[in-house]
């Protein structure tokens, strides 16, 4: 048996959490097992690649809280036997403007504008508060057909000031 490490071709390596990242180079995917597990791993991938793209933690931005709700409404509401959610997170260079993209393969369960939710007056309710949510924290936000296959698309973008994130 050899203790000779085996050489990866072709697999990137990830970058240091600490390492910063050129501005030409903000663009961040990976797919996903359409599990609790796998919206857990792309909420804390995201948050440590907007913090190395100098975006720190703790901002007052919330692009964390809307990665949270669009991969788990892609694992509770997207979710196919088998398949895995896609996951894309990009920021413009003056990082003015961060565009979150989740890609499931469901093509029957389509996301809705959100009304506020029965009972949400007592603040009773646990559940069907995502959307609204991810429409309150971003400056826009929707869906469209996934274009290589079935499924769809749910997007959502946050526009700050001039001058970056707050």
């Amino acid at each position: 048996m050899s203790t000779k490490p085996i050489k990866l071709i072709g697999i990137a390596q990830p970058a240091s959490p600490c390492a910063p990242v050129p501005p030409t180079e903000r663009t961040f995917e990976m797919r996903f097992t359409s599990t609790p597990r796998g919206a857990r791993l792309a909420r804390r991938l995201a948050a440590v690649r907007l913090d190395a793209w100098g975006m720190p933690y703790g901002t007052d931005a919330h692009d964390v809280l809307i990665v949270a709700e669009l991969t788990a409404n892609a694992v509770q509401h997207g979710h196919v036997a088998g398949r895995d959610f896609h996951f894309r997170l990009r920021a413009e260079p003056d990082g003015r403007v961060v565009r979150v993209e989740v890609t499931d393969t469901r093509t029957e369960r389509l996301p809705r504008r959100p009304a506020a939710p029965e009972g949400a007056a007592d603040g009773e309710e646990e559940a069907g508060r995502g959307l609204v949510l991810v429409s309150h924290f971003a400056t826009r936000w929707d869906w469209h057909p996934r274009a290589e296959g079935p499924g769809k698309t749910v997007w959502a973008e946050c526009v700050f000031p001039s001058g970056g994130r707050r």
